[in-house]
C-alpha cells in the first residue's frame, strides 16, 4: 500500500506531500490544477523514464519519494531479500530527475539502475490512465489472474513440479547420453591413469622416507666423517671423554667417603659416562654400517621423481593421488554399467513426461472451461460501466516458442502448456483485440476497472490507480463506476483522479489539488478534505463555480447516498 508520497519540482508542483490511506482515495480539484502530475510521479517510482520537461522550471533537479507499506508474504520482500536490500515493513523509492532528463533511483536508501528499479517495483501499484502501461495490459499476467480466478493455483503448482522433474530427467539422461558418446576415450584415459598409479603403488609416507634415505645417501661420507670422529672423541681414543669422566667420577667417589652428601654426584657423573659411552657405540656402529652406494641412491632418486610426476599430474600429495585412482575407478564402473544406467534414465524419463503431459493437459481442460466464465463475467461489468456492446474474450492457445521442453507436441513450461491474454471489442460487432491496443483511454480505463472488479483479491497487485476512468461518463454509469471502485478498495488500495461527483463520493478519503499562482510562479497544492471542506467541493463538483444551497443539499445527499 502506498502511504506516502512527495514530490519536489516536478512540473508546477514545488513542494508536495500527501499521505493516502487503505480503501478509495479519491482526488478531485480543476482541470489543470495538477492531479494527473500524481500519475506522473508514481510512474517515476514504478521506473518510467524521466523526461527533461518534468523538472520545474529554474529547479536543480525533481524529485518524487514513495513510501509503502509491505505485508508480511509480500513477494515484493522476496524480491528485495533476493537482491541484497533490506526489507522490512516498508519500502521507500526515491527518484531524481535532472534537467537533462538523465534519472537516478534510490530503493531504501540504496543506488538502483532504472532496470533494477522496474523490476523489482513490479507489483506495487498499477496505474490506469491513457498513457501509462498496465500490468493488466502485459499478457504474461493474463494467465496468472486466469488460474487465480478459477481457483487453479494447485494445480498449477502441481505442473511446475512435474516440469521440474521432467527437466531433471532430461538434464540427466543428456548428461549420460554425451558421456556414452565420448566414453571409449574417456575410458581408455582412466583405465591408463589407474594403470600408471598401480604399476608405481605408492603409499602413504613414503615420500618422506624416501627424502630422508635419498639425504643420508648422497651425504655417506660426510655423515660417517661426523659419526667416527664423534665415537673417536667420546670413547676410543687416548684420553676420551669417557675416561676423563671415570677419573672424575673416581675423584668425586674418593671425595664422598668424607662428606656422604656427594655420593650422589658421583653417581650421576657415572650415570653421564655409561650413557655416553652407548651414544658413542651407536654412532661407531652407524658409521661402520653407513655405505656411499650410488647404485641405490640412483634407485632412490628415480622413484622420488615417478612419484613427483604422479603428484603433478593427479594431487598434491601421494594421499592425493591415491584418492585420485579411487575416484577413477569409481567412474570406470559407471561407465562399465552405462547401458544400465542409460535404459533407467531414459525410463525415468518417460515416466516424468507422462505425468507432466498429464497434469499439463488436465489443468489446460480446466482453464478452458474457467476462460469462458472469466471472459462473460467481465464482459457483464463493461455493460454496468456504460459499455453495453462491450465484450472481453480470453483467448487461450498453445504456448509458443522454440526450445524447453515439449509434451506430446506442446511446449511446456512451469505454468503449463498454454498463453493467456485477454481481448476486448469495445462496440458490438468488432473483432476482439489485445488490451493494449484499445485506442479510447476511457475504454481501456473502465475495461482496466472491470477486470479489476471481477479479479478482486486475485492479484498480486497492492495499489490501483485510476486517471480518465469517468472520461465521456455521467449520470448512472458514473455511480455504478464509483460503486465498482469502492468494491475494488475493499481488496486493494484504490487511488482514483475524478472529475465526477458521483464518483469523488463513494471515496474513503478525499484530496483536492488546487492551483494558485504566488508572484510570477504557478503552485499546485494537495490537501485532504475534512467533512465540510468535502460537502463544499462535492457541491463545487455538482453546480461548477457557484454553489448554492441547492448544490450543498445536492452534494450532502450524494455522499448519504454512497453510504448507504
Amino acid at each position: 500500500m502506498l502511504s506516502l508520497l512527495r514530490v519536489r519540482n516536478l512540473a508546477i508542483i514545488d513542494t508536495l506531500e500527501v499521505e493516502f490511506g487503505p480503501g478509495l482515495n479519491v482526488v478531485t480539484g480543476e482541470t489543470g490544477a495538477g492531479k494527473s502530475i500524481l500519475v506522473t510521479a508514481l510512474q517515476l517510482v514504478l521506473g518510467a523514464r524521466g523526461r527533461a520537461e518534468m523538472v520545474r522550471t529554474g529547479a536543480k533537479n525533481a524529485e518524487v519519494e514513495a513510501l509503502f507499506e509491505l505485508p508480511d508474504d509480500s513477494a515484493m520482500r522476496a524480491r528485495l531479500d533476493a537482491a541484497g536490500l533490506a526489507a522490512g515493513d516498508e519500502l521507500l523509492v526515491r527518484r531524481v530527475v535532472r534537467p537533462n532528463g538523465r534519472t537516478r533511483a534510490f530503493i531504501n536508501g540504496r543506488l538502483a539502475t532504472q532496470a533494477q528499479l522496474v523490476g523489482l517495483a513490479r507489483g506495487l501499484a498499477d496505474i490506469s490512465s491513457q498513457h501509462e502501461h498496465h500490468s493488466l495490459v502485459d499478457p504474461k499476467t493474463h494467465l496468472h489472474y486466469l488460474d487465480a480466478f478459477g481457483a487453479l493455483e494447485g494445480q498449477r503448482a502441481e505442473v511446475a513440479k512435474a516440469y521440474a522433474a521432467l527437466s531433471a530427467a532430461s538434464a540427466q539422461l543428456a548428461e549420460l547420453e554425451e558421456a556414452f558418446r565420448a566414453r571409449t576415450d574417456r575410458e581408455d584415459l582412466l583405465r591408463f591413469q589407474i594403470k600408471e598409479i598401480d604399476d608405481l603403488a605408492p603409499t602413504p609416507g613414503e615420500l618422506e622416507e624416501l627424502e630422508e634415505e635419498a639425504a643420508r645417501l648422497r651425504h655417506a661420507d660426510r655423515l660417517a666423517r661426523a659419526a667416527g670422529g664423534a665415537e673417536e672423541e667420546l670413547y676410543a681414543c687416548d684420553g676420551a671423554i669417557a675416561e676423563r669422566l671415570a677419573r672424575i667420577a673416581a675423584d668425586v667417589r674418593a671425595a664422598a667417603t668424607i662428606d656422604p652428601s656427594l655420593d650422589e654426584a658421583a653417581q650421576r657423573i657415572e650415570e653421564a659416562r655409561v650413557q655416553l659411552e652407548d651414544v658413542a657405540g651407536d654412532l661407531g656402529r652407524y658409521g661402520r654400517e653407513l655405505r656411499n652406494d650410488p647404485e641405490r641412491l640412483a634407485e632412490v632418486e628415480e622413484r622420488l621423481h615417478r612419484l613427483g610426476r604422479l603428484m603433478r599430474k593427479f594431487g598434491a600429495t601421494i594421499e592425493d593421488v591415491l584418492a585420485h585412482r579411487e575416484r577413477a575407478a569409481a567412474e570406470l564402473d559407471r561407465y562399465e554399467r552405462h547401458e544400465e544406467h542409460l535404459a533407467e534414465a531414459r525410463a525415468a524419463v518417460d515416466e516424468a513426461r507422462a505425468r507432466a503431459a498429464r497434469v499439463a493437459r488436465e489443468l489446460s481442460a480446466r482453464r478452458r472451461k474457467v476462460s469462458g466464465k472469466l471472459g462473460r463475467k467481465i464482459s457483464a461489468e463493461l455493460r454496468a460501466l456504460g459499455m453495453g456492446g462491450a465484450r472481453v474474450v480470453v483467448d487461450l492457445a498453445p504456448l509458443e516458442g522454440q526450445g524447453g521442453l515439449e509434451i506430446d507436441g506442446a511446449r511446456l513450461s512451469p505454468s503449463g502448456i498454454d498463453r493467456a491474454e485477454f481481448l476486448i471489442a469495445p462496440n458490438k460487432g468488432e473483432q476482439a483485440r489485445p488490451l493494449a491496443k484499445v485506442a479510447s483511454g476511457g475504454e481501456l480505463s473502465r475495461a482496466m476497472l472491470a477486470i479489476k472488479r471481477t479479479l478482486a483479491g486475485l492479484g498480486p497487485v497492492g495499489t490501483y490507480v485510476f486517471d480518465e476512468v469517468d472520461s465521456g461518463v455521467g449520470g448512472g454509469v458514473a455511480e455504478v463506476i464509483g460503486r465498482k471502485l469502492a468494491d475494488v478498495a475493499r481488496h486493494h488500495q484504490v487511488i482514483c483522479i475524478t472529475h465526477l461527483a458521483q464518483i469523488a463520493v463513494f471515496g474513503d478519503a478525499h484530496f483536492r489539488v488546487s492551483k494558485s499562482v504566488r508572484g510570477e510562479r504557478t503552485h499546485s497544492e494537495i490537501a485532504r478534505l475534512g467533512d465540510d471542506e468535502r460537502l463544499e467541493e462535492i457541491a463545487r463538483m455538482v453546480g461548477g463555480l457557484t454553489i448554492t444551497d441547492r448544490t450543498r443539499a445536492a452534494a450532502a445527499e450524494m455522499l448519504a447516498h454512497a453510504r448507504r
